[in-house]
């Protein structure tokens, strides 16, 4: 009892007690200035974004629903999943060119309003050319909204604050994500999936008329971006050689990183036995992590680190995650650590990637610059599910996590040779 009394008074002694005060102070005062000075506008559009990507409920689990409930092999799971990417890739492409050439602020809402009705038609589809040709043509319309909200983006934001907005923007997205697959599974689990399709297609409809009725259009951007040394680039964005190597290598990271949403729900039931509820959940952990530590991530980092070489740190830590699921597929438990991973290499790829992308643009050829990164994206959903299915279905999850760790090792590489070919051109 004595001893117990004795520790308990070091535990609570005064200078522990001052150590733990000091320390929360210092942790609420770095999340305070990591969100201070963003703009009104930037804080709606985080809004809309959380709104529609808290529905975000059908594409984590379309895999599981095509083989499981539709009866789908893996490969033609696989096919459907490539043909929402080539509707990406065609969706980002028109997007950024319209954006370019018209208005950001309508394309925003006509690919929310409209991708909203093809969500919830998608659920009445079941044949297999059928269930193709719908979720490319969803996947067109909804991905046409993703340079154009990087053009908003751009547009909205304070010069100073274009990576902690863009930061804010995937904060949104991330707790959406940790809402929606949470919530679709346990829909999934307990009411079918018909209910998915229905949720996610009612809250693009309703981020639709709440980016209408709360942000007006700019039409010209409120700044320059001029965030790396070399300044914006005045050239058509096809045509700078640089640019275009950074977006191979980010396809690379992204093809590995896609995964996540084609072959990793089915590897968790089939190797683990989890329920759809289980997977949202773990799913979920993504989107909670991102927005609990990201925002203050970015703002002790966005300047004080080269981007580049916080992008290749992300892609040998997205590479690690799946060489995880290698060495332990024998424990459940490594689904949780493996995701923690991945989490971690998306918070120093993604956000840095995209403020280089931007920096390197002017208001002239924004759309085109931002078109090619989510381009980036877009070939992803084609050869990412392709490749994983395939490779899972023929030579097992070990061989897939093994050129999925070496496709991040060439990124991580690509990335760094980038750094240096900046640094010798400033100096």
């Amino acid at each position: 009892m004595s001893n117990g009394g004795t520790f308990c008074r070091r535990f609570l002694s005064y200078e522990d007690t001052t150590s733990l005060t000091t320390m929360l102070t210092s942790t609420l005062s770095l999340y305070r200035n990591a969100f201070a000075g963003l703009s009104n506008d930037i804080w709606r559009l985080a809004l809309v974004t959380l709104i529609n990507r808290s529905g975000t409920m059908v594409v984590p689990f379309l895999t599981v629903y095509m083989t499981i409930h539709l009866g789908y092999t893996l490969p033609q799971a696989g096919f459907v999943m490539s043909c929402f990417g080539v509707g990406s890739i065609l969706g980002t492409y028109l997007g950024g060119q319209l954006t370019d050439r018209t208005s950001y602020y309508k394309i925003m809402f006509w690919s929310l309003f409209l991708s909203g009705i093809l969500f919830i038609l998608l659920g009445q589809v079941r044949e297999l050319a059928t269930m193709c040709l719908a979720v490319f043509i969803l996947s067109t319309v909804a991905d046409s909204f993703r340079p154009a909200n990087f053009a908003a983006v751009a547009t909205y934001a304070r010069p100073e604050n274009v990576t902690r907005s863009f930061s804010l923007i995937r904060l949104a997205i991330n707790l959406g994500f940790a809402i929606g697959p949470a919530i679709g599974g346990i829909l999934a689990h307990w009411f079918g999936y018909n209910w998915l399709f229905w949720a996610d297609g009612l809250t693009c409809i309703g981020a639709a008329f709440f980016f209408r009725l709360t942000l007006t259009e700019k039409r010209e951007p409120s700044h320059d971006a001029v965030e790396q040394p070399t300044g914006p680039i005045k050239q058509s964005a096809y045509r700078d050689r640089q640019y275009l190597t950074f977006i191979f290598f980010i396809t690379l990271t992204a093809i590995a990183f896609m995964q996540f949403f084609s072959v990793i729900p089915v590897y968790f039931k089939e190797q683990f036995g989890f329920n759809e509820d289980q997977i949202g959940y773990l799913l979920a952990l993504n989107g909670l992590l991102i927005a609990l530590v990201e925002m203050p991530l970015v703002y002790r980092l966005d300047g004080r680190v080269n981007r580049l070489l916080l992008v290749s740190g992300g892609a040998a830590f997205i590479g690690l995650s799946y060489l995880l699921y290698w060495a332990f597929d024998f424990w459940s438990g490594i689904a949780v650590i493996a995701i923690i991973v991945i989490t971690i290499g998306e918070m120093f790829n993604m956000p840095f990637a995209n403020a280089y992308a931007l920096a390197r643009s002017n208001p002239r050829n924004r759309g085109q610059y931002m078109a090619l990164y989510g381009i980036a994206y877009s070939i992803a959903h084609v050869v990412s599910p392709t490749v994983g299915m395939q490779v899972a279905g023929r030579l097992g999850y070990h061989a897939l996590w093994m050129v999925l760790g070496g496709l991040c090792l060439v990124a991580i590489f690509g990335f760094l040779s980038l750094k240096r070919r900046q640094q010798l051109a400033l100096s």
